[in-house]
């Protein structure tokens, strides 16, 4: 399977949350916080829910809470898909 990308993040977070101000998302975002973005935790937890279906990936809870920002989930996510997302 193809590494999990940052286009798919953002696709995946438009269409679990939408965007708090068009455009955003296409800027520098990856080291900012999914709360500075705008997105709670009910947000992030649909977006965990579209990853791991999209995927078929389980994603620990506690491991889950650790990723604030789109760059660590998407660490997260990679690391789950074994070295052929590396």
């Amino acid at each position: 399977m193809s590494p999990f990308s940052r286009s798919d993040l953002t696709r995946l977070l438009r269409e679990s949350a939408g965007e708090a101000q068009p455009g955003l998302l296409d800027g520098d975002v990856l080291d900012v916080t999914f709360s500075d973005l705008g997105y709670d935790s009910v947000a992030v937890l649909q977006l965990i829910g579209l990853i791991e279906r999209e995927r078929d990936i389980q994603l620990a809870d506690e491991t889950v809470s650790e990723a604030q920002t789109p760059r660590a989930l998407l660490e997260l996510v990679n690391s789950m898909a074994g070295p052929a997302a590396a």
